[in-house]
């Protein structure tokens, strides 16, 4: 099935990912199962997976995924590229699992700090004490620099953050409420535990139906991991195979939508750190050559939107308003659907609330 000699664009690629990312047109998936097919929503601070959800679910409402956090349906949790995500209760028992290869060498970025400390103990005691209750950094690292006074603080709270699956406990991550970070374990906090470390061959066929089609480099910039071709030639009998306009190999599902390059694509605000666009090694496939890099500065990340299916401007609510960034000049008619996809976005985020809704100095590379 491994035929290689069809060319998939950067429109087709655009389409058939906008289309697994549920961005193409809204879907009727509950909140629950959209996190489950997209295998999880970036989420560094708490509002951008509801804003994630609201660009891509049909009558979404924040309170919905809020509900399945309070009930413990779905937690915030480090796993892929060393971030925090919002999971399935059942793909973080599974991912972090897959993951923790990568979590182990990130631990010798903090070597210097962790002279003299046994890391399995470390993990053991610090599994007691979050366990016992949930604990902040701050407090973990003070009780651990008791039992190992001379290493480095951080060093070793990072070192149990990644040894152990800690999850965010609630009411940190609900729609409306506040919280600090607080942690236990995975398994503590859903009360089973954790899968053995799987074979990554499942979470292939599951990455390529979210972001699909891709290439071993995909998935490695995606999950951090690597190494990850030995398992793409275990499932190539059954993949199709095609070349980007470089010549890279992508491997698809044999029955996954991979729409003309002519769809129509209406615009969608994006949160900050949306995996869209972090989620290929070669990211040209939703963010235009010359607009990389303007969607950050320093350490400010912005929230995005997309016009015809890429990398447009970025956007900000202030105290009354929505403003609209656009990178490059948009026509009257984009401008009409960003603003009618705007109102939307608010009429789903924050109901009862008036914001005008402006267009902004544009953003110019810093």
């Amino acid at each position: 099935m491994t035929k290689t000699d069809s060319v998939l664009g950067t429109r087709a690629l655009n389409r058939a990912t906008l289309d697994r990312q549920l961005l193409l047109k809204r879907s009727n998936l509950t909140a629950q199962a959209a996190v489950e097919h997209l295998l999880g929503l970036q989420a560094q601070n708490v509002k951008p997976p509801y804003y994630a959800l609201a660009a891509r679910l049909d009558g979404f409402r924040p309170e919905e995924l809020s509900t399945l956090m309070a009930d413990r349906a779905v937690v915030r949790i480090v796993t892929m590229r060393s971030t925090i995500h919002t999971h399935t209760a059942d793909d973080a028992l599974t991912l972090r699992p897959l993951v923790q290869a990568a979590r182990d060498r990130e631990l010798g970025n903090f070597r210097k700090g962790l002279v003299g400390v046994d890391l399995d103990r470390l993990a053991a005691v610090a599994r007691d004490l979050v366990e016992a209750e949930p604990r902040t950094m701050k407090q973990l690292r003070e009780a651990l620099l008791e039992e190992w006074p001379d290493a480095d603080p951080q060093s070793l709270a990072i070192a149990a953050r990644c040894r152990l699956p800690l999850v965010q406990v609630t009411p940190r991550g609900l729609w409306g409420h506040s919280g600090q970070v607080a942690l236990t374990t995975a398994e503590h906090w859903l009360g089973r535990p954790a899968e053995p470390v799987p074979a990554p061959d499942a979470t292939v066929l599951r990455y390529l139906a979210a972001f699909g089609p891709a290439s071993v480099k995909d998935m490695q910039t995606w999950s951090g991991l690597t190494r990850l071709k030995e398992a793409f030639e275990r499932l190539r009998p059954q993949l199709p195979a095609f070349r980007d306009e470089h010549g890279v190999e992508l491997f698809d599902l044999p029955d996954a939508p991979r729409p003309a390059a002519d769809t129509p694509a209406p615009p969608r605000f994006l949160p900050e750190f949306d995996n869209l666009l972090l989620s290929h090694a070669d990211r040209t496939r939703v963010i235009p050559a010359e607009y990389r890099g303007r969607s950050w500065v320093g350490n400010m990340v912005y929230a995005t939107f997309l016009v015809d299916g890429f990398l447009a401007g970025v956007w900000r609510l202030e105290e009354e308003s929505l403003v609209i960034e656009p990178f490059g000049k948009l026509t009257k008619t984009q401008r009409d659907e960003v603003t009618e996809e705007g109102a939307r976005m608010l009429a789903t985020m924050h109901p009862g609330t008036s914001y005008d809704i402006r267009f902004g100095t544009v953003v110019r590379p810093s």
